[in-house]
């Protein structure tokens, strides 16, 4: 149960994040939706609500736009004025494989929502989980990182784009992120970990071009081989919920320890702070 505990979860309007949310909720957890879109998320919060049964938790719908910074800025303020603790944070939202285009503060898209928006609102948010320790944080990255390099003379895309290779690299700099900010953490009473759901049935892929007749045959291939949205929930819920991991620190994280110091260093660069 977690009564009595503040739980943040991005991009819980859809998927993966939906299915978090409707947990936690039904774990009693004070659950902020944290959403880019307040009309869909006040649909999804009622259908939430509903299926929660009686014995659940409170539900806070907030706006975050993770491809603006000034967003992140607003949103962090607004917590950090409103709410007393911060127990669990869930960097859930992504976007998946979408033509170039840039952030309004000019950064290639998925780098910029993936990666940069989560950077941003982690470390706004830090002194807040450190004062409610113990707390965590949990990073959703995703499998295909193992296909993605970090390219720190074009980090923006801008000499040549590949909209697969560009997603592969920001969940990569999820891991490295995950990775340097475990090390920043010790003895702080905040634990970070970062996950990888698996193939699952969301949105998602809504930018990925599937030909007219072979769509009813992955349609039918993706019922029968991917995850549930709920299913692919469950390391999420897991690490936010279970004893097991009391204290657990920087798991699941890539190992290049020099190249996650560097990305560290530029990402505060990029979104213009100083930890």
């Amino acid at each position: 149960m977690l009564r009595g505990k503040t739980i943040i979860v991005t991009g819980a309007n859809s998927g993966i994040g939906k299915a978090t949310a409707a947990e936690l909720l039904r774990c009693q957890g004070r659950v902020i939706m944290a959403c880019r879109d307040r009309e869909r998320a006040e649909k999804v919060a009622q259908e939430i609500q509903q299926e929660a049964g009686t014995e659940q938790g409170e539900l806070v719908i907030k706006l975050l736009d993770l491809a603006s910074l000034k967003s992140v800025r607003i949103f962090c303020e607004e917590i950090m004025k409103e709410e007393s603790r911060i127990d669990i944070l869930i960097n859930n939202a992504g976007i998946y494989q979408c033509p170039y285009t840039k952030s309004e503060d000019g950064f290639e898209i998925q780098f910029a929502v993936n990666h940069l928006g989560h950077f941003l609102l982690t470390n706004l948010l830090l002194d807040l989980l450190k004062r409610s320790a113990p707390s965590r944080i949990i990073v959703v990255s995703s499998k295909l990182y193992k296909y993605g390099e970090i390219n720190f003379d074009d980090l923006n895309s801008e000499q040549s784009y590949d909209k697969a290779s560009a997603y592969a690299r920001s969940k990569l700099a999820n891991l490295l992120f995950t990775l340097e900010l475990s090390h920043r953490l010790e003895e702080t009473g905040v634990t970070v970990n970062a996950l990888t759901p698996g193939i699952v049935q969301t949105n998602l892929g809504r930018h990925v071009h599937i030909p007219l007749l072979v769509k009813p045959l992955f349609n039918l291939a993706s019922r029968a081989f991917f995850k549930s949205p709920e299913e692919g929930a469950q390391t999420s819920i897991y690490l936010a919920c279970s004893l097991d991991v009391e204290g657990v620190q920087g798991k699941c994280f890539a190992t290049d320890e020099e190249v996650a110091k560097k990305l560290w260093d530029i990402s505060e660069v990029m979104v213009g702070i100083t930890t």
